[in-house]
């Protein structure tokens, strides 16, 4: 393993801070007293097994479980215990596989798999139910039980991912969701041939790194795609942008991009990054989310916990831990070929995929605006 980027001792601090911003009843939210929403949650749950606390991590584990809805979703968004946004996205209830296939590959806890499937099993037939005829995946399900009909990029490229993860801890459990491999080589092939399927989000930075992270891109085609935006996003020094047109570096989507960069053998680069965005780095280990460098200012003023969470994985990753094996798709069965497509994915569950829409209370997703980070954005 190549020598971490940060010492041992600097990541735990880190870790330490995402625990201190946990909430009694375990959920991690983006800061003390800001709302939880799966995706970033699980994110913070990734770095807290690849730094030791497992038992933390499984804290929250257990809060996903007891919150998981009869229809396989999560809220988008929960404040103290409380759903202050009850539309569901797809890519943050897709997530849960990605992070318990990271788990196996950091622990080999058959135990623990065992224990979590349930749990990725339904997440994962509630989101193909929204596989949309092109093979894009609708972004939500809103408030009233209705599919929001948009495809973000960066929410499918992560999808794309976790349906892949999650066929790999079917087979580890002696199942087979075909549904899933299915929606899987759907997806990949609306990414790769279809652009125009997704909804017009280019100037996010996410939208041009994820699909490598997720693995539609990779090789030639990933790297093409890195080096055509690389100047427009990256700010030497700083880390990169979040969005093209504005002067802000986010310590988030920096670490995310290294990643993307490590998983296309651009370690130096990845390095780089990494090592560039540690100006956001506080003394307790918690990291300010970004940094406006027209007006040399951190803003938002927040130390966010999936920023924490996003520097240990990347760290992880370029020190070739079980992060970049979990992206990299170590041990993933391999996709069906798109010819075995015939008519839309299916969750393999004839009682689930019968079942009555569950209606929802609150506001609708189109009135939400900003649950996630890759709600919004992708």
């Amino acid at each position: 393993m190549a020598d971490p980027l940060l010492t041992r001792d600097a990541l735990r601090r880190s870790a330490e801070s995402i625990i201190a911003a946990r909430e009694p009843h375990g959920a991690i939210p983006w800061f003390p007293g800001g709302h939880t929403d799966p995706w970033d949650h699980l994110e913070c749950l990734m770095a807290l097994q690849v730094t030791g606390h497992l038992a933390e991590a499984d804290t929250g584990y257990r809060w996903l479980a007891r919150t998981q809805r009869p229809d396989g979703s999560w809220p988008m968004a929960t404040v103290n215990g409380t759903v202050t946004e009850t539309a569901a996205d797809s890519n943050q209830c897709a997530y849960v596989a990605t992070a318990v296939w990271h788990r196996w590959l950091a622990t080999r806890d058959r135990e623990f798999v065992r224990r979590t499937w349930p749990m990725v099993r339904a997440a994962l037939d509630f989101v193909v139910t929204l596989a949309a005829p092109g093979g894009e995946i609708w972004w939500a399900r809103d408030a009233f039980g209705q599919p929001d009909r948009k495809a973000l990029l960066t929410g499918c490229a992560s999808t794309l991912h976790s349906l892949r993860c999650g066929v790999g801890l079917a087979a580890l459990v002696g199942e087979r969701r075909v549904g899933w491999e299915r929606a899987a080589t759907g997806l990949r092939h609306a990414l790769r041939a279809h652009p125009d399927s997704f909804e017009p989000l280019s100037r996010y930075s996410m939208d041009w790194y994820y699909p490598v992270i997720g693995g539609a891109l990779r090789g030639q085609a990933g790297q093409a795609r890195l080096q055509a935006r690389w100047a427009e996003f990256v700010v030497p020094g700083l880390g990169a942008r979040c969005v093209a047109d504005e002067p802000w570096v986010t310590g988030a989507e920096t670490c995310e991009l290294a990643i993307a960069a490590h998983l296309l053998g651009a370690r130096s680069a990845a390095r780089a990054l990494v090592a560039d965005m540690q100006h956001l780095r506080r003394p307790d280990g918690a990291y300010w989310t970004g940094y406006q460098f027209d007006q040399k200012i951190n803003w938002p003023d927040e130390q966010s916990t999936w920023t924490a969470a996003a520097v240990i994985l990347a760290v992880d990753t370029t020190a070739g831990g079980p992060t970049e094996a979990t992206f990299r798709g170590d041990g993933l069965p391999a996709l069906l070929p798109r010819a075995a497509l015939e008519g839309p994915p299916s969750c393999d569950c004839p009682a689930r995929r019968d079942a009555p829409v569950i209606r929802l209370t609150g506001r609708s997703s189109a009135e939400a605006g900003g649950a996630s980070r890759r709600s919004t954005s992708g």
